[in-house]
């Protein structure tokens, strides 16, 4: 398993997460009115997203768990392979979709979800590396370099 490769893509989601924390506004009020700090949150959720695709994307392909149908499917070969949690399965599915809409409908997008998403549900980041980690310690032979 490229370990070395996930451990360096969780410490870039780690800097995007604390991105996040450090610049998106602790009211919608003031996130609204600045264009800069909402094209950077949708911008660093968009990364964030990203890197957790390339993380299941790798573990996928090195575990040997078979081809996705779909790239949100990723994440549910982690999930059937015991390496996360039904829950966040579902919630990374939902972040990938979440992603295609800052992608694709960038002119519709709601700035209240964004918001939502920046201030209230970027911890799924953190408990998405921290199951990854837990992965890592109870299958130790498994991900051997």
């Amino acid at each position: 398993m490229d370990k070395p490769r996930i451990l360096s893509l969780l410490d870039q989601l780690d800097g995007y997460v604390a991105d996040l924390v450090k610049y998106v506004p602790q009211s919608f009020k003031l996130y609204s009115q600045n264009i800069e700090k909402r094209r950077f949150t949708e911008r660093t959720l968009q990364l964030c997203i990203e890197v957790s695709i390339d993380i299941a994307s790798i573990m996928v392909k090195d575990l040997r768990l078979g081809l996705p149908s779909e790239e949100e499917n990723v994440f549910d070969k982690l999930k059937d392979a015991k390496v996360i949690s039904s829950s966040l399965c579902e919630r990374f599915k939902s972040l990938k979709r979440f992603r295609n809409v800052l992608i694709h409908k960038y002119p519709t997008l709601d700035d209240s979800i964004v918001y939502r998403v920046a201030l209230k549900e970027r911890d799924d980041f953190n408990k998405f590396k921290k199951e990854i980690l837990l992965f890592f310690k109870k299958n130790k032979k498994r991900v051997e370099i």
